[in-house]
């Protein structure tokens, strides 16, 4: 495609002569409009939006370097040539400043004329192809980064994520994570019957329909679990608004998808949860549920008849945290067995059971140690090897082969105590004097979120880290109080505190005294010796 060029010459011949003579198609462009002065140039340039504007310097009502400066703000794609009489310093300054392209000096030839013009195209080649690299690689990432956050979403509600690293993932990925309730959706976009033809582009259209409604809310986000399913992180501030929102956009995507498409949607949903780092017990309901759904003929939204007994998710916590595997037989009659025997009967309770306990240990794991891919996360795979189990001996050797893992992830953190604890204080007393250290920096440094390393150091130390950290820089601040003649507030930057009042307030909190009063007291004593 020919870029579109401008002329703008008061002098008529002069005019007609460049724009008869000049070979524009050869050089690439196209004459697309010209004007005798700068005036009269600018609305005829906002209506035909050249590439190249042509201008002589020296015009009645409006000149060329006028003409530019305008051109400049208002159009700054368009190239612009100067043509000009006056071979003096002061004018083609003032056109470099402007930012114009190429200032000629007149009696300028169709041939000179022609290489300028031939060197532009090139250059406007070169910008054009530049635009749609970039315009690519815009894609590419947008299509990265909204990759990232689907990845994101799914190790969250599966609990391959802890609830402190999901927070903080979530604020550089610009998602809004913290509420007071949560809960997981699952919708499952299908044909209307079995023998209903898949066609690829109404379900595309059906996932478009659902993404134009979530998009703008703040309370959702929305993510692809498979190639037809599709998960909504759903937030709320209390446990009414929550379900009561949640049924009536579950009956909205329902009926949007079945009149627009004519496909079904079949909608599960699990049940609140106050903490986030429970999502996925809401995910593991819905994932049974939305098994046990028909897709209904009716508008309305129904979820299954069937009631899901509740797993006591606190005593299993505290036996992961805990127990010992020779105590599983004990544990699992207390807690499992029950509803283990319904599973028997029911199968949808089975997996319901099997998929809410990998996910538990699953999100047990990347609390001890994130780095570790916990060997039973595949819940597709066990799913489908739930058939085999037809008696509770069954279930109960399966699910303590699961806590077995568990627990041995926990046992080798733990052998490992003794060496880690080391290793950590001696960062700390390496770095304490460092006033930005934080828990969760050094937890990071030891690949450990930092709610387990909040447990682990308090249970191997005795007193929490931000004790542990306050009680050494005091006592650095005491040695160098009574070993040295530095100010108070020199020693409260060398102990790791940048404010020296707020140093002098923890100061007096630990000892009793204030600095001054602590030096004082301990020269008044080397002296009595």
């Amino acid at each position: 495609m020919a870029y579109k060029v401008f002329l703008v010459e008061d002098e008529i011949v002069t005019r007609e002569g460049i724009r008869d003579n000049v070979d524009w198609k050869a050089a690439g462009f196209e004459f697309c409009g010209e004007a005798s002065n700068g005036e009269l140039a600018l609305p005829l340039l906002d209506e035909s939006k050249p590439d190249v504007l042509i201008t002589d310097i020296k015009m009645p009502h409006m000149d060329g370097l006028q003409l530019s400066k305008i051109v400049r703000k208002h159009m700054p794609w368009i190239k612009v040539i100067i043509l000009s009489g006056h071979d003096e310093f002061n004018f083609a300054q003032s056109a470099i400043k402007l930012g114009v392209t190429e200032y000629l000096l007149k009696p300028v030839s169709s041939h000179d004329l022609h290489i300028t013009l031939t060197k532009l195209a090139l250059s406007l080649d070169q910008e054009k192809q530049e635009r749609e690299q970039l315009k690519s690689l815009k894609s590419k990432l947008e299509d990265n980064f909204a990759l990232t956050q689907e990845k994101f979403l799914i190790r969250l509600v599966t609990g391959g994520i802890s609830s402190t690293e999901a927070v903080e993932l979530s604020l550089q990925l610009g998602l809004d994570i913290i509420s007071k309730f949560y809960l997981v959706m699952l919708i499952k976009i299908e044909p209307p019957d079995k023998t209903y033809p898949y066609d690829f582009q109404v379900y595309k259209r059906a996932e478009q329909l659902i993404f134009d409604m979530v998009k703008d809310d703040p309370d959702l986000i929305l993510a692809k679990k498979e190639f037809e399913d599709l998960v909504l992180f759903v937030k709320g501030d209390s446990l009414e608004q929550i379900t009561q929102e949640s049924l009536f956009r579950a009956d909205l995507f329902k009926n949007i998808i079945q009149t627009q498409t004519g496909y079904s949607a079949n909608i599960s949903i699990g049940s609140p949860q106050e903490r986030l780092g429970a999502i996925h017990h809401s995910f593991a309901e819905a994932l049974i549920l939305q098994k046990t759904t028909p897709v209904q003929e009716s508008d309305q939204f129904t979820s299954s008849t069937i009631e899901i007994p509740p797993l006591d998710h606190k005593a299993i916590e505290n036996y992961l945290r805990y127990g010992a595997i020779s105590n599983f037989d004990d544990f699992f009659s207390k807690t499992l067995e029950t509803i283990g025997r319904i599973g028997l009967q029911i199968p949808i309770i089975k997996q319901y059971l099997f998929v809410d306990l990998i996910l538990t240990l699953t999100q047990f794991i990347s609390d001890v140690d994130n780095s570790i891919i916990p060997p039973f996360s595949d819940i597709n795979s066990i799913q489908k090897s739930l058939s085999d189990i037809t008696t509770i001996e069954q279930i109960q050797e399966r699910i303590k082969n699961f806590f077995n893992e568990a627990i041995n992830v926990r046992k080798l953190n733990n052998n490992n105590d003794y060496e880690l604890l080391n290793k950590i204080e001696e960062f700390i007393h390496q770095n304490f004097q460092n006033a930005d250290l934080k828990m969760s920096d050094v937890s990071k440094i030891f690949n450990l979120s930092p709610s387990y390393f909040s447990a682990f150091f308090k249970e191997e130390v005795g007193v929490t880290f931000r004790d542990y950290i306050c009680d050494l820089r005091i006592e650095h601040a005491k040695n160098l109080l009574v070993s040295t003649h530095l100010k108070s507030s020199v020693i409260a930057y060398k102990s790791g505190y940048n404010d020296p009042h707020y140093f002098s307030f923890i100061f007096k909190k630990k000892t009793g005294k204030t600095p001054k009063e602590f030096r004082n007291s301990s020269e008044d004593g080397a002296h009595a010796k």
